[in-house]
Order: structure tokens, then C-alpha cells, then sequence
């Protein structure tokens, strides 16, 4: 098992977890981050610090997609290790359904 960010994190990147996480394996998109599966440890600090509650375990159902998007934009996107700013609308976006349309596969935004 391992844990994966799901689509609540979309416009929200609050990035609490990423202070807790003890081998640094998030990594940060525009507008969202993702865990790398392999790095993760399981050791599950960070899914009680996401004020989203966008941190699940893969083993989760539904979440597959999810585990797949981890697993890609992992590799690509770059690896965040400190507690950044979350957008200033990150509260009105939090909870809202729909949000994976606004998706941005793009690398980090250099937060």
C-alpha cells in the first residue's frame, strides 16, 4: 500500500503534508501535488494533515485513476520538499466536485 493525492487537492495545494512527510516523496504540479508510490513509505502522516482530506490510500476504492495520475506526473513534475503558499482561493475550491477538468499536467509552478 501506498498513499496517493486525489482530485480535492486540485486548486486547493494546501501543502501541509508536504512538512510532515519524512522522505520527501511529493511533488508539485501548477496546481496540485502527487506522491510518488514508489518513495512513499506508508507511513501515513500526511493524510491527516491535508486540510482537503485529498490524501488516500491507494487501496481505496475508486481511487485508481488517481493512482495513475500519482505514478505519471511523479515523474515528471518536480519533487517539493518545503511547505509552499496555497493559492488564495484555495478555500473556495476545497470540497467543490468536478475539479479535474482544471487539472494542469504542466511542471511546478516554483512555489
Amino acid at each position: 500500500m501506498t498513499y496517493i493525492v486525489t482530485e480535492n487537492c486540485i486548486r486547493c495545494k494546501f501543502m501541509d503534508c508536504v512538512e510532515v512527510c519524512p522522505v520527501d516523496c511529493f511533488y508539485e504540479g501548477e496546481n496540485m501535488l502527487v506522491i510518488h508510490p514508489d518513495e512513499c513509505i506508508d507511513c501515513g502522516v500526511c493524510e491527516p494533515e491535508c486540510p482537503a482530506e485529498a490524501i488516500v490510500p491507494d487501496t481505496e476504492p475508486g481511487h485508481e485513476k488517481w493512482l495513475t495520475k500519482n505514478v505519471d506526473f511523479s515523474k515528471i513534475w518536480p519533487n517539493i520538499t518545503r511547505k509552499g503558499e496555497p493559492p488564495a482561493d484555495a478555500d473556495e475550491w476545497n470540497g467543490k466536485p468536478g475539479k479535474e477538468q482544471y487539472l494542469n499536467a504542466n511542471p511546478g509552478c516554483g512555489s
